[in-house]
C-alpha cells in the first residue's frame, strides 16, 4: 500500500457553485408549483418545473458532503466503498466525490517519551532507560491501512525496539573499544535509530532522531554498582600513579648514574628505589629524615 496523490476541486468556487444552484431549485420549485396570472388569480403550474428545482435542490445539498477542510501539513486519505482513491494533501477548502470517504492525518513532526523501561543489559545488571523518540508521518496510506492505529503502534514498538537495543550493549565499558550505553551517546542513538526505522517502516512512519533520556541503575543494585563504578575509579587512578612513579625513579637513577653523581650497588638502588615509590605513591605527604651520618 502505497500513497497516491488525487486532485480535488477547489472548495469555495465549488460551494459558490452549489449555493447558486440551490437559488436556481427555490426558483424553479416556486414558480414551477404556482403561477401568478396577470389577474392576480393563482393557479396551478408546471408539475414538472417543480419536480426539477426539488431534484436540483435535493442533488444540491448532497455535494455540500463533498466539502472538506485540510489544514496544513496534513493529509486527507480517501476511499470509495472500502477501497482505496488517493491522498489529497492540498490545503484549505477542498471538494470531492460526496461518496469518498476522508480520514485526515496529521503529517506534523511529533514527539514522545518513552516511560521508564527496566531492562537487563548485556552483562545482565538491572537498568532503567527510557528515549525521546522524534517521528513524522510520511506515507499516510499506510499509516492508515498498514496498521489499526498507527500512534499505538508507534509506541510499542519504540518501547520494543528500546528495551532490544538495551540488551545488546553493557552499561559501562569494560574493555577497550567496546561499546556502551553510557560512554557512546552517539553509537546507541544512531542504532535505536536504525532499529526503530526497521520496524516502523510499514506503517508509513519515518523516524527523525531517538536520544536516550534517562539511564541508571535499578535501585536494589545502585549501590552496589556505584561501590564498583568507585572501585574501578581507584584502581585506575593507582595504576596510573605506580606507572608515572616507575617512569620518575628509572629516570632519577639514569640520570645518577649518567652524571656519575654517586655510585649505588644494588642493594642501595634497592632501597632507593623503595623509597621513592613510597613518597610518590603515598596517599599523605610524607615527612623526610636527613641522614646526618656517612651513607652507609
Amino acid at each position: 500500500m502505497k500513497e497516491n496523490p488525487l486532485r480535488s476541486l477547489p472548495g469555495i468556487p465549488t460551494l459558490l457553485g452549489i449555493l447558486a444552484t440551490e437559488v436556481l431549485a427555490v426558483y424553479l420549485f416556486l414558480h414551477g408549483a404556482l403561477n401568478v396570472g396577470d389577474a392576480n388569480v393563482v393557479t396551478a403550474a408546471s408539475p414538472a418545473m417543480a419536480i426539477a428545482g426539488v431534484v436540483i435542490g435535493l442533488f444540491a445539498a448532497f455535494c455540500l458532503f463533498g466539502l472538506y477542510m485540510v489544514e496544513p501539513n496534513q493529509a486527507a486519505v480517501l476511499s470509495l466503498f472500502g477501497k482505496y482513491v488517493g491522498t489529497v494533501k492540498d490545503n484549505g477548502l477542498r471538494w470531492n466525490n460526496p461518496f469518498y470517504t476522508k480520514k485526515k492525518i496529521s503529517q506534523r513532526v511529533r514527539n514522545f517519551e518513552s516511560g521508564k523501561l527496566k531492562v537487563n543489559e548485556l552483562d545482565g545488571s538491572p537498568i532503567e532507560i527510557a528515549a525521546v523518540i522524534v517521528w513524522q508521518v510520511v506515507d499516510s496510506a499506510e499509516a492508515v491501512y498498514n496498521v489499526d492505529d498507527y500512534e499505538s503502534f508507534v509506541h510499542i514498538q519504540s518501547e520494543s525496539a528500546l528495551r532490544t537495543m538495551a540488551t545488546s550493549y553493557p552499561y559501562d565499558q569494560h574493555e577497550d573499544g567496546q561499546i556502551a550505553l553510557r560512554s557512546h551517546a552517539a553509537e546507541i542513538s544512531q542504532h535505536l535509530e536504525q532499529e526503530l526505522s526497521d520496524r516502523l517502516a510499514d506503517a508509513g512512519v519515518q523516524v527523525l532522531n531517538a536520544r536516550i533520556s534517562h539511564l541508571a541503575y535499578a535501585p536494589e543494585i545502585a549501590q552496589a554498582m556505584l561501590q564498583r563504578q568507585q572501585a574501578n575509579a581507584i584502581i585506575a587512578a593507582r595504576t596510573r600513579i605506580v606507572a608515572g612513579a616507575v617512569g620518575m625513579v628509572e629516570m632519577a637513577l639514569a640520570e645518577l648514574q649518567k652524571n656519575g653523581v654517586v655510585q649505588l650497588d644494588e642493594e642501595r638502588k634497592a632501597q632507593m628505589v623503595s623509597n621513592l615509590l613510597v613518597v610518590l605513591c603515598g596517599e599523605r605527604a610524607t615527612q623526610p629524615i636527613v641522614n646526618a651520618g656517612t651513607l652507609y
